[in-house]
C-alpha cells in the first residue's frame, strides 16, 4: 500500500455537495492500494500512520505523532498513487489492484481505523470527491508498506 500523508490544520472531504468527513488539526492521508496487497499491510500502513513523528513539540521539533497530538485523520482512497509514471505521457495503473481488491482493503482499513482511533473520517472509494486541506508546514511525505 502506499499514501501521502499531509500534516494539516484543516480538511475536508465532499461527494455530491454533501460534506462526508471532517477534521481539524491532523493528518490527511491518501491510500492506494496494489495488487499483492493484504490487510497484513493494511494494519502497517495505518500503525505508521499514527505513529509517524511529523507533529512538532515544545522544541519545535518533529517529534510527536497523531496518537501524541490526539489530531484528527482523514482516510482518501487514492488509487492513481499506485500509477506508473517512469515512462510516456500517460499513466500505467498495471500495479493498481482492481477495483474490488482496493474497495475490501479500504473498506478493511476503514473498519480497522474506527477500532484503534477515535477520531477518523473517511472518503468514499470510487466516488468523484472534492478534497480541500490546509497543509500546515507543508509537511508531505511518502509511506510504503
Amino acid at each position: 500500500m502506499i499514501t501521502i500523508i499531509q500534516r494539516v490544520t484543516s480538511a475536508t472531504v465532499i461527494v455530491n455537495n454533501q460534506e462526508i468527513g471532517k477534521i481539524d488539526a491532523g493528518i490527511m492521508a491518501l491510500v492506494a492500494v496494489e495488487k499483492a496487497d493484504t490487510e497484513k499491510e493494511a494494519q502497517r500502513l495505518l500503525e505508521r500512520i499514527l505513529n509517524y513523528r511529523i507533529f512538532a513539540d515544545s522544541d519545535d521539533r518533529m517529534n510527536l505523532s497523531l496518537r501524541d497530538i490526539n489530531g484528527g485523520l482523514l482516510l482518501i482512497p487514492q488509487f492513481t498513487l499506485a500509477a506508473d509514471t517512469q515512462k510516456g505521457n500517460r499513466p500505467s495503473f498495471i500495479a493498481a489492484a482492481p477495483p474490488e481488491k482496493g474497495k475490501e482493503l479500504f473498506d478493511y482499513l476503514q473498519q480497522l481505523a474506527r477500532k484503534i482511533y477515535p477520531n477518523v473520517e473517511f472518503g468514499e472509494f470510487g466516488a468523484d470527491m472534492q478534497v480541500a486541506l490546509i497543509n500546515n508546514g507543508p509537511v508531505t511525505f511518502t509511506l510504503r508498506t
